[in-house]
């Protein structure tokens, strides 16, 4: 059975034009690169025992430290990797949502590889607000569509 994966992505209006809050992946491998190495804040979830948007508001707490705007949420889709595996991207105005408070949940990995030493690293390592083209660029290749898909929606609200 494919990983599912559910997440938030949150955009915002400045100055007229639209960006959205990504995150930088964490850890040795992630630590040098910036294009294909940011993602929305999401996670795996298991669909029999919890729902997407309830996974994506758990793991944006537990990647960022602090809850997601109250919504109102929208579904933008699931998005397929090559790899088989599918996340479900769920959108918010964060407008108004403060980036206080961040305390990056943390993961154990051995590294160096091989070595027996078992290291804490930060699950993402940074957040900013970027335009569209720039999350296009930066953003996991997975996820790249939800982008298309959210300026898809916002031209036709306007």
């Amino acid at each position: 059975m494919a990983v599912t994966s559910a997440g938030i992505l949150l955009y915002r209006l400045k100055d007229g034009a639209p960006e959205v809050l990504i995150a930088h992946l964490g850890g040795p491998y992630w630590a040098s690169k910036d294009e294909g190495a940011w993602s929305v804040p999401k996670g795996e979830y298991d669909a029999d025992s919890e729902s997407a948007l309830d996974a994506a508001k758990r793991e944006f707490r537990e990647e960022l430290g602090i809850d997601p705007p109250e919504g109102p949420f929208a579904e933008l889709g699931t998005f397929p990797y090559s790899s088989g595996k599918r996340v479900t991207v769920f959108v918010a105005d964060g407008a108004s949502f403060e980036l206080d408070g961040l305390e990056f949940g943390e993961f154990e990995l051995e590294w160096p590889p091989r070595s027996g030493r078992t290291q804490t690293f930060p699950e993402v390592d940074r957040v900013e607000w970027v335009s569209f083209d720039e999350a296009r660029g930066r953003l996991v290749k997975g996820q790249r569509p939800a982008i298309d898909r959210l300026e898809e929606q916002l031209a036709e609200a306007s």
